[in-house]
């Protein structure tokens, strides 16, 4: 073939990053790929928005049939987003023999085995870099780069939202609601956030990144996760004076026959490398056996980053289409007859060191309750903060615990909870020490 053509779903920011992609750097990409490569299909329900670049005319149309049955288009790629009518044309495209690039993480997550199962019986290829950490080459140094690692744990700042936000909240001891408020008015927080602050945005990542290192499959729905609209400035601060840092933080960890797939908000040493990852930031870090911890840390959302990632992928198929590779590299990672089935560890069986916070009667012997009913589940106290009183007759105390179960955890906090000095809900946060 003299040329690669390719087609486009969607034009939004990200589609409209990839057109660029095309127009600005068409002589590199004809000099790395060593053949010409050609956008020339590209389909949208809108055809009127000013996007900022100039299509060809014949290129824009409204008609994704046109894009998926266009029989000289080898690679198909899709930036519509959501689960349909993504997943719809995505499955069309591939029985019509098309090679698929996707950024839709949603999609992946929840339908991936799905559609994978589709491709590998058509034989075509699906690559989804820019769903994980928008322009870290994460995926590909998983199933490529450092593929010979058995890994043992990932770990992420995987949403440049969250991540904004706790910065903000960190350098300037704000509370949530203000930062979330600046963040929408900046462009870095959609006017409906759910999805970044309750932490789904990065559970759809860390199933993914689980699935890929551990030669598994993750259920989406199994993946618990917490967002950060409960921590306050409060917290932070405490934090920060016990040396630790909040993140909101997605762990995957391989323990042989079970697997923790979880995502919430986090304290981690402040020495530590991802304790410096702020902004919109985000940061992965791998642990294999041979190549020990490593860190890919870079732009994790926006145009370019994201079009950047969405034309490796593109690059990495035409590549293979050139020298007549098919299926070069496994989806997953791992060939299918070897990807198993292992079981998502229960929080309740998870073991961490626990950030508490309690409110409480400024009265004496309330320490020696708490302490009491902690020890009656075997959770011993590594440290203390009992600062000054700042409520009328409350006072709050602050207490970080050496290693423990979580069902013991929650079982003392049941128990305190309905004591009469406790005068607030306590506040839970979990604690990475040990990084792995």
């Amino acid at each position: 073939m003299s040329t690669i053509k390719v087609g486009l779903l969607g034009f939004g920011t990200i589609g409209t990053g990839v057109v660029r992609v095309f127009q600005n750097n068409a002589q590199l990409l004809r000099q790395r790929l060593c053949k010409n490569i050609e956008l020339v299909r590209v389909a949208d329900l809108d055809v009127t928005t000013d996007r900022g670049v100039t299509l060809d005319e014949g290129i824009l149309t409204t008609d994704a049939e046109a894009v998926i049955n266009d029989p000289d288009i080898h690679i198909v790629i899709e930036l519509i987003g959501g689960y349909e009518p993504a997943k719809s044309f995505i499955l069309k495209a591939i029985a019509a023999g098309k090679h698929i690039v996707t950024a839709n993480k949603a999609l992946m997550a929840v339908h991936g085995r799905e559609i994978l199962a589709a491709a590998e019986r058509q034989g075509v290829s699906v690559m989804f870099e820019a769903a994980v950490g928008g322009g870290i080459p994460i995926i590909s140094a998983i199933k490529e780069n450092l593929c010979a690692n058995r890994f043992s744990s990932v770990l992420g700042i995987l949403n440049g939202t969250c991540n904004f936000i706790l910065t903000k909240m960190t350098e300037e001891g704000s509370d949530f609601a203000p930062v979330l408020k600046e963040a929408q008015d900046l462009g870095y927080a959609e006017a409906d956030p759910t999805f970044d602050i309750e932490g789904v945005d990065t559970a759809h990542k860390i199933a993914l990144l689980g699935a890929l290192c551990f030669g598994t499959t993750v259920d989406f729905d199994q993946v618990y996760r917490e967002g950060i609209t409960a921590i306050s400035a409060l917290d932070i601060k405490f934090a920060g004076e016990m040396g630790y840092k909040i993140k909101l933080l997605a762990i995957a960890k391989n323990h042989g026959d079970q697997i923790e797939v979880r995502v919430h908000p986090t304290m981690i040493p402040d020495t530590y490398q991802l304790a410096e990852v702020d902004g919109v930031f985000n940061a992965v870090r791998l642990t294999g056996d041979f190549v020990g911890p490593t860190l890919l840390y870079g732009s994790g959302a926006g145009m370019d980053a994201t079009a950047s990632a969405v034309m490796g992928d593109v690059m990495a198929i035409s590549r293979d289409q050139i020298s007549g590779a098919r299926l070069r590299v496994p989806v997953m990672g791992y060939c299918s007859e070897h990807i198993k089935t292992l079981q998502i560890k229960s929080m309740n069986d998870i073991v961490s060191h626990y950030y508490l916070r309690f409110t409480v009667l400024d009265q004496p012997g309330v320490l020696a309750k708490i302490a009491g009913c902690l020890g009656d589940y075997g959770i011993s106290i590594q440290s203390m903060i009992q600062p000054e009183r700042h409520e009328i007759d409350s006072v709050p105390i602050v207490l970080m615990t050496h290693s423990a179960c979580e069902a013991d955890i929650m079982k003392a906090l049941e128990i305190i909870e309905k004591l009469d000095i406790v005068s607030q809900p306590t506040r839970l946060i979990r604690v990475e020490n040990d990084l792995g």
